[in-house]
């Protein structure tokens, strides 16, 4: 059964931070609020956490397209081809925030994305999320609980998201109510930027 455990976005608890942290770093699952709504995620190191994540989605993970949630753009080449001066623009003008911006992938994926030409980089405007990653030191491979009727409650309510979920997961983080909209997601990875949506289509992108 999962723990439930309350942070406080404006001043995470380093104890607690480091608790989910060492539950990442054990192969793991958790359920943590963004700037948009609930994430499950992983450690982006971990094959068996993501099987697990996929097994929870009904497919496969080399067919997921998935979030890498990370704290800043320091590390950004470690997971996107150089970027041009403009895009890099775009990057700095609008994160932390709700965006899910579409990047061409670097030759340095992890393995269980070497196949991928593209990734979906996030840097949500939450301060429990970046601190999370930033402490795990790399990204949190992450995909939206929301559900496709904005009416159910139990996509926004974090005690409701842990009866819902706390035998699926190892951690369900209560951050206050999260949305029920996911993030716009921009593709930057051709010639010309592209919203690819705005909010709402894709159940699997916080």
């Amino acid at each position: 059964m999962a723990e439930f455990i309350k942070i406080y976005e404006q001043n995470p608890n380093p104890k607690e931070i480091d608790k989910v942290v060492s539950i990442l770093r054990k192969g793991g699952l958790i359920i943590y609020p963004t700037d948009t709504v609930y994430g499950l995620g992983c450690d982006i190191t971990s094959t068996k956490a993501m099987e697990k994540i996929a097994r929870i989605k009904g497919i496969k993970l080399e067919k997921a397209y998935w979030s890498f949630v990370c704290a800043d753009l320091s590390n950004l080449s470690d997971y996107v081809r150089q970027l041009d001066t403009p895009t890099f623009k775009i990057l700095k003008r609008c994160l932390p925030g709700p965006y899910t911006f579409v990047l061409p992938g670097s030759s340095k994926l992890p393995k269980d994305f070497k196949k991928r030409k593209t990734v979906g980089i996030r840097i949500p405007d939450n301060n429990i999320a970046r601190t999370l990653v930033e402490a795990l030191g790399n990204p949190i491979v992450s995909t939206s609980i929301r559900d496709e009727d904005e009416l159910l409650e139990y996509t926004t309510d974090p005690e409701l998201i842990f009866e819902k979920w706390h035998n699926l997961v190892d951690i369900v983080i209560d951050g206050g109510y999260g949305g029920n909209i996911g993030s716009t997601v921009v593709d930057l990875s051709g010639d010309s930027p592209e919203v690819l949506r705005v909010g709402k289509g894709d159940p699997d992108i916080i």
